[in-house]
């Protein structure tokens, strides 16, 4: 059963009537409404075209949060052989909420790291739904190591609405963790390519996408915080956060003429929760082309190339 949004509602009716439709038809075989169903189709189709033509950044914060959108698991179960998940921060525990191991791309051994969020009660309660404590990061710090020692690229996978603010994370040194993998991201002589997939929220995305190349999805979102939370700070009112929405430019379009986002990923129509397999399919060629940049680059390179990437954020304009 599709999930629908809230602004998706009228396209829910005309979908609903289709259905419908074909539904009275099974259990009456000789009722002839292919025709009406059919033009139902198109209309809804139509429909659906022009809502994510135009969406605004409120509407794609929704999609982006989309409970049936592919998650982390999803894209190293299709795009990844091999994948051998490692598990603990060698210091206090496996945290379920971020994934990552050995793996092979394309033939190509990689190291790969994600927020996986879960895809059911049971599963996001214990993915802690992809919000990261303490020893998630160390556990990709570990990770970044590793691939740092043996030459292997690295692939991140971002989908987190931000750290886990609680009080046992906090007292494990919460901020330190972030700051630190932060700090490993840019330090490794390997590359770092990340991928947006859903949500990139705080610095929680920014301990994993600290990248040679970022690359978002067409309807994913990368922010300093949530709508909700800048709307309760700004206005004292979380219910504005469609304005904050907008203030914080966080869309990948926005991203993208920003400087911050390096690549937009297509997206099929309706967003990628509508055909999980084409929007797997084409993070699999955005990662291919952003790895093979980097090819012949040698270890002092690549880090040259990060280092003048995060040094030249915010210049964009500047000069008009």
């Amino acid at each position: 059963m599709t999930n629908y949004l809230e602004f998706e509602k009228s396209l829910a009716e005309i979908e609903g009537k289709s259905e419908e439709l074909r539904t009275m038809a099974r259990k009456s075989p000789g009722m002839d409404i292919e025709k009406e169903a059919t033009a139902l189709d198109k209309k809804a189709s139509d429909m659906l075209t022009n809502l994510y033509g135009s969406l605004t950044a409120w509407q794609k914060c929704q999609v982006a949060r989309h409970p049936d959108r592919p998650h982390c698991k999803d894209y190293i179960e299709a795009l990844f052989t091999e994948y051998t998940p490692l598990a603990g921060d060698r210091n206090f525990a496996d945290d379920h909420s971020v994934m990552g191991g050995l793996a092979r791309f394309n033939g190509r051994p990689v190291v790969v790291i994600g927020h996986e969020k879960g895809n059911d009660t049971k599963s996001r309660i214990e993915r802690n739904f992809g919000m990261a404590r303490p020893e998630g990061y160390r556990k990709a710090i570990r990770l970044m190591d590793l691939a740092d020692r043996f030459g292997l690229p690295v692939i991140t996978l971002v989908d987190t609405p931000g750290a886990y603010p609680g009080k046992g994370a906090e007292e494990r040194g919460q901020s330190e963790a972030i700051a630190r993998s932060t700090e490993k991201c840019l330090s490794i002589k390997v590359p770092l390519i990340s991928v947006v997939i859903g949500e990139g929220g705080s610095g929680g995305a920014v301990a994993f996408a600290t990248a040679n190349r970022v690359a978002m999805l067409e309807h994913s979102i990368y922010s300093v915080i949530s709508p909700e939370g800048c709307a309760s700070i700004l206005w004292k009112d979380a219910e504005k956060m469609r304005e904050a929405a907008e203030a914080l430019r966080l869309t990948a379009q926005n991203l993208k003429e920003l400087g911050v986002c390096d690549m937009i990923i297509k997206e099929p129509v309706g967003g990628a929760h509508r055909d999980p397999a084409t929007a797997i399919a084409n993070v699999g060629k955005a990662i291919e082309a952003m790895l093979g940049q980097f090819t012949s680059k040698s270890a002092k390179d690549v880090r040259a190339d990060r280092r003048k990437k995060y040094l030249g954020l915010g210049s964009k304009g500047l000069a008009a």
